[in-house]
């Protein structure tokens, strides 16, 4: 009886002569036989024997091997489970169940198979309790949310993750209070470092940029910070420049301050002037540049403090208001003002004591003037540009005439910009008054307009007509300006126009507007200058 080696040695010699004659046998069976597309069953043998050692090295752990959460099992050493792992894998199409913020199911079996590339694979993870080896509770005590993670993704993402997970001081601990960060801020930042989508809103922007200054996520703090960039506008810049300051983030800080400067009065009468903390209020309170009159700034004062004492719990009485303000009252330039706005305003509040009101009027009206605690030089606000697109002027007998018709021209900036009126051109026959209907148009929507009159001279210097208040245009846009005058007396006209005009750090673009209805385009008519602060 042969012994179990020479029992193996005979099994290999066979399988070698099988492969050696192979090429042969394959022949013999294309050419006849009563089953000419079966292979013979030694070769039958040895492919199934192939395919049940990939299986066992797919799945080597055990005989069933559980995927998912839905009981669904696959067997690495029978047949029939070769068959199984075959029909899953073509099978990629089948609808998945799809993943979203507030959603931590688990997908079907094999969801690796429909997921081919690692971002997809990664992206099924987040917020899912599959695999999860950490828990956090987000969100301060009774308004918190139990989210699941997994230490490894986070630890690649960040380096606080990595050092609370796998540093020397590692936490052990399955649950993790984070009680300082919102839940909806929390599952932004995760999404993040799980699938690198960033999904950002208004509501939460804030939220997610101290989660992501907190767990040191750049690239998530600099999205949050352009978008708040691209949102920023007068009624939130100043909540927005307290934040800024806060999340220390200068170039969002000098974003504000432009803002702030130019459109200063509707930003100090907004309602979120109001929600920001005192030391950001003594700041702005300091600033030389703010473009708009110390009355609009007293009355702003004025609306903190009794939003202050709210905040507190306090009455808004006289003495509670005087208190939250502190030094701040005093950083308002009351003798700035004019005399009437002060006996029509601050002189009639109850802010200020009557000896404080007493020596305020002396100071405008007596010679011996006493000292007084306010400061007395006056802001400096901002010096308006000129952008002026022609390079002569002229007038002649038969025109620039105006009969209502439109005066319009198109122009595009490289940077942000605020626009603050126009300069138009006057009469050329002395001195002559105008009624003018100034507006600014972004594709077909009006920002701004104004109806005025101004009084020329009959010289060629132009005349500025002003908007309510600056508006705030954007680089890389066009946008349309129009004019329409209203006299008998003819005017001064433009002459060789530019195309482009750089002013300053700002280059300007023009080109014609289909509203124009009175002659003016590109190389010549009315509207010769837009004024700005940049």
């Amino acid at each position: 009886m042969p012994t179990a080696p020479d029992c193996l040695h005979g099994r290999i010699m066979k399988c070698l002569t099988f492969f050696l004659l192979l090429p042969e046998t394959l022949k013999k069976s294309k050419k006849g036989g009563k089953h000419p597309n079966k292979l013979p069953v030694c070769y039958e043998i040895v492919t199934l024997s192939l395919k049940k050692k990939m299986a066992a090295e797919l799945y080597p752990a055990s005989t069933n091997t559980n995927i998912s959460n839905n009981g669904t099992t696959v067997t690495a050493t029978s047949k029939k489970s070769i068959v199984q792992v075959t029909q899953t894998t073509t099978a990629a199409t089948t609808t998945t169940t799809q993943q979203n913020i507030n959603n931590n199911n688990v997908e079907t079996s094999n969801w690796q198979s429909s997921h081919p590339t690692l971002r997809e694979r990664n992206a099924l993870m987040f917020n899912n309790e599959l695999m999860a080896d950490v828990h956090f509770i987000v969100g301060p005590p009774g308004n918190s949310e139990k989210v699941p993670a997994h230490k490894y993704v986070l630890a690649v993402g960040s380096s606080v993750f990595c050092a609370m997970f796998y540093g020397d001081l590692a936490e052990g601990e399955s649950e993790i209070h984070i009680p300082d960060v919102e839940p909806a801020a929390f599952l932004i930042l995760l999404k993040y470092m799980y699938s690198d989508e960033i999904d950002l809103e208004a509501d939460t922007v804030l939220a997610t940029l101290y989660a992501a200054k907190k767990y040191i996520v750049p690239a998530l703090a600099k999205a949050c910070v352009n978008f708040l960039e691209t949102s920023l506008e007068a009624k939130n810049a100043c909540v927005l420049l307290s934040q800024s300051r806060l999340f220390e983030e200068p170039e969002l800080t000098q974003r504000c301050w432009e803002v702030i400067d130019a459109q200063a009065e509707l930003a100090l009468k907004s309602e979120g002037f109001c929600e920001i903390d005192l030391q950001t209020l003594e700041i702005i309170l300091s600033r030389e540049t703010l473009n708009t009159k110390e009355v609009v700034v007293f009355e702003a004062v004025l609306n903190w403090a009794v939003a202050e004492c709210k905040r507190q719990g306090l009455g808004a009485t006289t003495r509670n208001k005087r208190s939250v303000l502190g030094k701040a009252l005093y950083l308002v330039r009351i003798p700035t003002m004019t005399l009437e706005e002060f006996a029509d305003g601050a002189a009639q509040s109850d802010i200020l004591t009557l000896e404080e009101t007493h020596d305020i009027f002396l100071w405008y009206t007596a010679a011996n003037k006493p000292e007084l605690g306010f400061p007395l030089a006056q802001r400096k606000g901002l010096t308006p540009q000129r952008c002026h697109r022609f390079q002569s002027s002229a007038y002649r007998s038969n025109q620039w005439r105006y009969r209502g018709r439109c005066d319009s021209i198109q122009f595009a900036v490289d940077k942000r910009i605020f626009i603050a009126g126009l300069g138009l051109y006057g009469s050329s026959g002395g001195k002559a008054e105008y009624s003018v209907k100034i507006e600014l148009k972004r594709q077909g929507l009006t920002l701004a307009q104004n109806l005025t009159k101004f009084v020329s001279d009959g010289s060629s210097s132009t005349f500025s007509v002003w908007f309510e208040h600056p508006v705030q245009v954007e680089q890389d846009t066009f946008y349309t300006v129009s004019a329409i005058l209203d006299g008998n007396e003819l005017s001064y006209f433009g002459q060789e126009g530019m195309t482009e005009v750089q002013c300053g750090k700002v280059t300007f673009q023009f080109q014609c507007s289909s509203d124009s209805t009175n002659g003016t385009g590109v190389q010549g008519g009315q509207i010769p200058e837009l004024v700005f602060y940049a």
